[in-house]
């Protein structure tokens, strides 16, 4: 393959599209990020303007959060708008002109680490993406798994309270509810309403409906206690879905991407710890590393950018 090869990965998530363009050895070269839109119309233009806003590549890959079948149809995306049955691969390969691959954003992002980050080196890997929503995408014997349809990895809608919070995929209890990024958010609100954390509510302007995720992480920086708190109970469900997943995969390494890797300074050290106590007979057995995706929020998409160099090795 020729060392003027280049590529273009594109992670599509509940809020942005990040694409880079990467040399065929996944160096990132130039990178853009326009806003997720709502409707399928709109995100395929959206990805495709996108591409094209970067300078030409040989083969683009994309990363979408949702149920991604091996011939690139997004069959839904439950943080995706109006987004069902898109035959997402095909729409954009037709207007780019380019082979296009498209899997799973957080497959995506398992694929980057274990290529060029966290995870070098290891053949079992589990990738946890903690961002809008959950997502997690599995190495195992040194293979990539997408499982019989292609769509392994939909970690964040494993049911972790039967009786919890209503998911936006419409049953209620799932893990994304309580650990993405957006489950820190609603932990935070449920502290500001409880009149718990009104350093948090200042920080927010008074309102307390406007706490989000970023104010406790910013407060157990300065070392607020109640932010500390807040973050305490979020790494606890973070960790009891990772230990689910531990006990099933037993993985080498687990890492940690999406928006919430960015706060990875406060927020790993108590996943590491409640992970630890409650992994399934934790003096019998090595623990997993737990660590922040080396290549951070651009995992998937630089993750993308290989599986479409690949495809075109292939």
């Amino acid at each position: 393959m020729s060392d003027e090869t280049s590529f273009v990965g594109v992670d599509i998530g509940g809020t942005k599209c990040l694409g880079v363009r990467t040399d065929a050895a996944g160096t990132v070269l130039a990178m853009a990020r326009r806003p997720t839109p709502q409707g399928a119309t709109e995100l395929v233009r959206t990805v495709s303007a996108l591409v094209e806003s970067l300078p030409p590549a040989d083969a683009v890959g994309v990363g979408a959060a949702g149920l991604v079948t091996p011939d690139g149809v997004l069959r839904t995306g439950p943080n995706l708008v109006g987004v069902q049955e898109l035959p997402l691969g095909p729409l954009i390969g037709d207007r780019l002109g380019v082979p296009v691959v498209v899997d799973n954003d957080n497959t995506c992002g398992a694929y980057g680490e274990w290529k060029l980050g966290a995870g070098r080196g290891v053949s079992d890997l589990l990738f946890v993406g903690l961002g809008t929503g959950i997502g997690g995408g599995f190495v195992s014997g040194g293979e990539l798994q997408r499982g019989g349809n292609g769509f392994a990895g939909e970690v964040g809608h494993m049911t972790v309270d039967v009786d919890g919070v209503r998911c936006v995929c419409g049953r209620r209890g799932c893990w994304e509810r309580y650990a993405s990024g957006s489950g820190l958010a609603h932990l935070a609100r449920e502290a500001a309403a409880a009149k718990l954390v009104p350093d948090l509510v200042r920080r927010a302007g008074g309102d307390a409906q406007a706490v989000r995720g970023e104010h406790v992480t910013e407060g157990a920086r300065r070392g607020d206690a109640a932010a500390i708190e807040v973050l305490e109970d979020y790494a606890r469900w973070v960790a009891l879905g990772i230990v689910n997943l531990v006990n099933v995969l037993d993985p080498e390494i687990v890492v940690v991407g999406g928006g919430l890797a960015e706060a990875a300074d406060v927020v790993l050290t108590p996943i590491r710890r409640w992970s630890a106590e409650l992994l399934f007979s934790p003096e019998h057995r090595p623990h997993p590393r737990i660590e922040a995706a080396e290549l951070g929020d651009r995992a998937g998409a630089i993750g993308a950018a290989l599986l479409a160099r690949d495809r075109v090795r292939a």
